[in-house]
């Protein structure tokens, strides 16, 4: 018989590593009182303390600011790959309009 996987919200996660980081609970006592994996558990609380440190996570934050922060990432990128696009397209239509009046 398979386990079939858990998924977690974002809100769980925060709360969990929460736990380790400001209540003092150790790794253990988190994972047995939240039936989570220590493994887990041990990630998401580096994560934690990587986006308290301010550095952007490679995965899904955890804290609403680092969110923010990652929509905005790739809004930007959005933005700066349609803006290339335009230059592009720019400069093939003005080349073309060139050649078509010699």
């Amino acid at each position: 018989m398979t386990r079939k996987r858990r998924t977690f919200t974002q809100e769980f996660k925060l709360e969990a590593a929460a736990l380790v980081l400001d209540e003092g609970y150790s790794v253990p006592e988190a994972c047995r009182s939240l039936d989570v994996g220590e493994t887990a558990l041990r990630r998401w609380v580096q994560q934690l303390k990587q986006e308290r440190g301010g550095e952007t996570p490679q995965s899904k934050a955890l804290s609403p600011e680092q969110q923010k922060i990652q929509e905005l990432e790739a809004r930007i990128n959005r933005l700066e790959r349609e803006k290339s696009i335009l230059k592009k397209a720019t400069a093939l239509l003005m080349s073309d309009e060139m050649n078509n009046t010699r």
